[in-house]
């Protein structure tokens, strides 16, 4: 086998990554409309956050009277050789790194109770908002950047709204509050000390402008190695049957290697930055000691002066570095931002009208007049579609592959909606009532039956949570189940791993059948229910099926055609067309597509 899955893929190269898991590079520096709509999220901790607020005034103001102290004590007490008065403000100096500690700590235990609420509830809401998104959002994006989207961009917002707007003000705090106190200690060492500040702020304009592309592409570049991670795993088993593993490596380590050589750039332009700051700050302390220490020897200043605005001098570049740092997050949360709200932004196809209604108890008449229907690319999957089922009939859809079959299953269940004509339920217009209403009464078992972690139970009971354990398992005998399930070593308590790989595709298949037995739903929808299982499985299958299908109306999509021998009505869809329609016996005698397709599935019987 030669064929080469993702070959084309493993050399498209980083920005061809960008492009298929669409991802922008683009980012703004600060963007008020995406706070205040995110500051939204913090509104039900308002207390809390108020709380925090204050504390870090606190620890600001005690940060900028530890230095003063320390001025006195030399000055007042320790130039005067007053013990007493020394062991006074010892004992007060103690109590101010008291007040910072407790503060700062209330502070941070504030800030973190608030941040993992707000993560949860924003990852929460974007989970919610893809359950309502319809199939047409799903089957456009790739699943790994929609995870990036709700796990790495909900992460560095969080850690804006939760720590960084707090560290913001109480580093402005510090500075503006620094600048004050240095100003009517010595205005001539605080104009020394700013005289850095233009070489500084010359530094920061230089890391800011390159900063805005480097720390935007690391998120860009993130998403698309959990895109591409996420596809190779879900495909594995297609990558090792065709011996790929060297093209999918090559196309995950290219990838991956431009994610590390973004965070690189990104990591260097910091770490360049961050000592230039502090070699600033050296040089500004190395100027307020020579000055400084010239003004005392000449008795211009006192030591006490000296010493507390060399403390001074020390915190004075700290919230500047620490705002330095702050700018990134801020550039990386307003990416994130703009991209998890244009997610929530992002409406529904298919949506409940607002004046929709509950759906009645359904009797199982399924109409659909006049349907033409494309996806989004404006391509007709069906024209002209007029099919009516009476209730409790079986309705057999057959015909070459991307005929349409499957599309006439999404608008029964309304997964999409029709883009001319209406299809109708017991006289109801589908887009009439609740997608939920509607849905609850119907049932799919899919071509590739899905199973989720949990117990085989857990699965049969996933459409009917309440269900006790006697109709648990009388639905899996009904469906041929139970041989099986109570051969497995803990029985209907069998943990069933995700996607139910230590279970076979007629085992998995037999407990979808179980799950409608016991939804017990007035229209059913069977999507190639036996076309990967083998012929004995493919016979429990059939036997399970003649039974869930009594009394409800059942829309049937088949490829072996020998499955849909029974049905009431078969329809043969082609080219987006029902150009037959019939008995197995009356489509036979006509010899049309019907005929051709029979005998090329059974020339050789």
């Amino acid at each position: 086998m030669s064929f080469s899955i993702g070959a084309a893929g493993a050399h498209m190269g980083p920005r061809g990554a960008l492009r298929r898991f669409g991802e922008s590079t683009e980012g703004r520096v600060f963007d008020w409309r995406v706070v205040v709509r995110l500051l939204a999220y913090l509104r039900p901790h308002w207390q809390r956050m108020v709380a925090a607020f204050a504390l870090m005034i606190i620890a600001s103001a005690l940060t900028l009277v530890a230095p003063y102290l320390i001025k006195i004590a030399i000055d007042q007490y320790i130039m005067q050789g007053d013990a007493r008065g020394l062991n006074r403000i010892a004992l007060a100096t103690a109590g101010v790194f008291v007040g910072i500690y407790i503060a700062s700590a209330g502070q941070r235990y504030l800030l973190s109770w608030v941040g993992q609420r707000v993560l949860a509830t924003l990852r929460a809401h974007l989970f919610r908002h893809l359950q309502r998104l319809s199939l047409g959002y799903h089957d456009t994006h790739i699943i790994g950047v929609t995870i990036s989207r709700v796990i790495n961009d909900v992460a560095v917002i969080n850690e804006l709204l939760s720590q960084g707007l707090v560290r913001l003000i109480g580093d402005l705090l510090v500075l503006g509050g620094i600048v004050v106190v240095m100003l009517s200690m010595s205005p001539r060492l605080a104009l020394l000390t700013f005289s850095v500040l233009p070489l500084m702020t010359l530094a920061t304009l230089i890391f800011a402008r390159r900063a805005r592309k480097a720390f935007s592409l690391t998120r860009a570049r993130i998403a698309a190695v959990v895109g591409d991670l996420a596809e190779d795993i879900a495909a594995m088993r297609v990558i090792q049957a065709f011996a790929q593993e060297d093209a999918a490596h090559e196309r995950f380590d290219e990838v991956n290697r431009a994610n590390r050589d973004a965070n690189i750039a990104a990591m260097s332009l910091s770490f360049v930055f961050l000592p230039t700051v502090e070699f600033l700050g050296m040089v500004a302390t190395a100027i307020v000691l020579w000055f400084g220490g010239l003004a005392v020897a000449r008795q211009e200043l006192t030591l006490g002066i000296m010493v507390a605005f060399l403390a001074y001098v020390t915190r004075f570049f700290q919230p500047i570095q620490e705002l330095s740092q702050l700018y990134t997050t801020m550039q990386a949360a307003m990416a994130g931002g703009e991209r998890v709200l244009a997610l929530l932004d992002t409406e529904p196809e298919v949506r409940d009208r607002p004046d929709a209604i509950e759906m009645p108890p359904i009797i199982g008449r399924v109409e659909l007049r006049h349907v033409h229907f494309s996806y989004r690319d404006g391509v007709p999957v069906l024209r002209d579609v007029n099919l009516t089922i009476e209730p409790g009939q079986t309705v057999a859809l057959v015909g070459p592959t991307g005929a349409g079959k499957t599309s006439i299953a999404n608008l029964i269940a309304r997964f999409y909606d029709v883009t001319e004509g209406a299809v109708l339920i017991d006289g109801i217009d589908v887009r009439d009532v609740t997608q939920r209403s509607l849905r609850r009464q119907m049932g799919l078992v899919p071509q590739d039956p899905f199973l989720f972690s949990g117990t085989v139970a857990d699965n049969i009971r996933f459409g009917r949570p309440d269900a006790p354990d006697e109709a648990v398992e009388e639905a899996a005998r009904l469906a041929n189940a139970h041989e099986f399930i109570m051969a497995l070593p803990d029985g209907y308590e069998t943990e069933v791993l995700e996607g139910g790989v230590n279970l076979s595709v007629g085992q998995r298949q037999l407990v979808c059948i179980a799950r409608a037995v016991l939804a017990d739903p007035r229209i059913l929808i069977l999507d190639e229910a036996t076309s990967s299982v083998d012929t004995v499985t493919e016979a429990l299958i059939q036997d399970a099926l003649e039974r869930l299908l009594a009394g409800r109306t059942a829309i049937v999509i088949a490829h072996r055609l020998s499955t849909v021998r029974n049905a009431d009505l078969i329809c043969v869809v082609q080219d987006g067309r029902i150009v037959e329609r019939g008995t197995h016996e009356a489509l036979l005698a006509r010899g049309g597509l019907y005929r051709e397709l029979y005998e090329r599935q059974f020339v050789d019987v």
